[in-house]
């Protein structure tokens, strides 16, 4: 795909491409289907699924070689971290907003209205952690990637990718690295249709039926890369006895 303004525009992203991109390189050969589903230009929202601590690195690589800067939604504590906060804020990373619930809506509509105004896409875990489902299925969903999207009225992209556990498996220490260059895949998916939603942000309803629609399109996405069908319900850890982390969202 032809450079964009955005990549080719000097700034941090450019020093730490020099070295995550050719890291990933020795030790994943990323295929991406459907490259010309990330808009070219404009704000975006990223929703791909999650099930390895390598996941960010993958994804990030290839929204890079599609010529967007891959953004994240970072911690809130992380910008107040000497060097890493600049860092952060240096290449426009998105604070996670954890107060109540009124001014993390305000918050919300503020970070919707950079992103639109400046054309910046950022990329969101809809399930805010690592996947607690036994098959690495996508499992429920937070708002905080709706909730973005609608404030702004933003195209809401979902993703899949699968080949990333041979490289590092869920909550494993180091990486495979024997064969090298172990095969991952990469999905992009049409923007979820929330246009009959637009206004209604607030509402928890409304939120609802957001997340559904967007956790259905990712899996289906995850379904076709691994060609076999996901179950019925998507796992809830509340019904099992286990502890949510890395909420996006109360």
């Amino acid at each position: 795909m032809r450079a964009t303004a955005e990549k080719s525009r000097p700034s941090l992203f450019w020093f730490l491409a020099i070295f995550v991109v050719p890291f990933v390189g020795i030790v994943a050969k990323i295929r991406i289907r459907e490259p010309q589903k990330l808009p070219h230009s404009g704000a975006f929202v990223l929703a791909p699924n999650h099930y390895s601590e390598f996941d960010p690195l993958i994804v990030a690589t290839a929204v890079w070689r599609l010529g967007r800067a891959p953004r994240f939604m970072a911690k809130e504590s992380l910008f107040r971290v000497p060097v890493l906060g600049w860092a952060l804020r240096g290449t426009g990373m998105i604070p996670v907003a954890r107060s109540s619930s009124a001014a993390a809506a305000k918050h919300t509509l503020q970070q919707s209205k950079e992103l639109v105004e400046h054309g910046r896409g950022v990329i969101v875990y809809p399930e805010g952690t690592l996947t607690r489902d036994p098959e690495l299925w996508p499992m429920r969903g937070k708002s905080g990637a709706v909730r973005l999207a609608l404030a702004g009225e933003i195209p809401l992209i979902p993703m899949a990718q699968w080949g990333t556990q041979n490289i590092m498996g869920r909550y494993q220490k180091g990486l495979s690295l024997w064969p090298p260059r172990k095969r991952v895949d990469v999905l992009i998916g049409d923007p979820v249709d929330l246009s009959d939603l637009y206004g209604r942000g607030s509402e928890r309803a409304a939120l609802v039926e957001a997340n559904d629609r967007l956790m259905a399109a990712v899996t289906a996405l995850l379904e076709e890369l691994r060609h076999e069908k996901a179950p019925a319900e998507r796992w809830n850890p509340a019904d099992h006895g286990q502890k949510e982390t890395g909420r996006l969202d109360s």
